[in-house]
């Protein structure tokens, strides 16, 4: 069997013909087929089989940690059982549960307090609520900001990681819901926090990808140079959405998803929006030349 590897993404794989469409993802040693054709699906499966020692897990319901429940309308995606185990290696799972993940008036900052006592054991734990966020975008911003204090983290840096691990406790069954839709219409919303970093007053981009009305990406990241206004702060998480839209097309396009035209794409700066509109290089956006052709 003939499988090509996808350009947009060097884990799937798929073989398709005129009937027949197959796909596998591989992570590893774990792998996710799928396809429209059992008879093809089985046929790969035996071949693998042939060729190497494996296990036939049937239905898709776990895999990497993330649970997979069907529902009469699409699917269901949680990390439930991680979230419980990482709670009990942060001895947090008898902590008080809070609703949200982080106290609006935080200010976190590498100068505020003492470094924490063990700091392998900081690293350890964000870097598992990294892993979190590819299911719940509503810890994206929190966990952002923890992790950027992995290289000296202090207790106030800990005692804000503790509070998103209270908050995973309230939300343990939150997850993400895929519901079955004809409409591919792919639509992405950025927002930014100008300046708000009070270490090095660099902004934080955001933006979330939905197809077909189901969130499919999404990010919180600090912007790797320092904006001199919102709207180029603005304007530059435009272009980080702009970047991914790009990604997610051509991949959409190699699995044969008929998507229309244009993307579109939602920013709450009236600034950055007509600027995008005519880009030109007036004194105040000269030194953003690239983002501005590439949006």
């Amino acid at each position: 069997m003939k499988f090509e590897v996808s350009k947009a993404d060097n884990s799937l794989f798929f073989l398709r013909s005129k009937s027949q469409l197959v796909y596998v993802l591989v992570y590893v040693d774990d792998i996710i087929i799928t396809g429209n054709d059992a008879q093809a699906i089985g046929h790969f499966v035996q071949q693998l089989h042939a060729k190497f020692s494996l296990k036939d897990l049937g239905k898709l319901t776990y895999f990497l940690g993330v649970e997979v429940r069907y529902t009469s309308q699409g699917l269901f995606l949680s990390q439930k059982k991680y979230i419980v185990d990482l709670l009990k290696r942060a001895s947090m799972d008898r902590s008080n549960s809070l609703p949200t993940p982080m106290v609006t008036t935080c200010h976190l900052s590498s100068t505020s307090s003492s470094p924490v006592e063990d700091d392998h054991h900081y690293r350890s734990i964000v870097g598992a609520l990294q892993y979190i966020v590819i299911i719940r975008p509503d810890i994206a911003y929190s966990v952002n900001k923890v992790c950027q204090y992995m290289h000296r983290p202090l207790d106030v840096h800990f005692k804000a990681v503790k509070r998103i691990l209270r908050y995973l406790q309230w939300t343990l069954n939150y997850g993400l819901k895929f519901i079955r839709s004809s409409n591919f219409l792919l639509k992405g919303f950025s927002d930014a926090s100008w300046g708000s970093d009070v270490d090095d007053r660099r902004s934080t981009s955001g933006y979330c990808v939905f197809l077909g009305g189901n969130p499919i990406s999404w990010s919180s990241k600090k912007q790797q140079v320092i904006s001199w206004s919102t709207a180029e702060a603005e304007y530059r998480s435009v272009a980080h959405l702009t970047a991914e839209l790009v990604w997610i097309r051509s991949l959409l396009t190699e699995l044969n998803v008929s998507i229309p035209k244009k993307s579109l794409i939602w920013c709450d700066s009236s600034t950055a929006v007509a600027v995008a509109g005519n880009p030109v290089l007036h004194s105040k956006f000269k030194h953003v030349e690239m983002d501005l052709f590439f949006v």
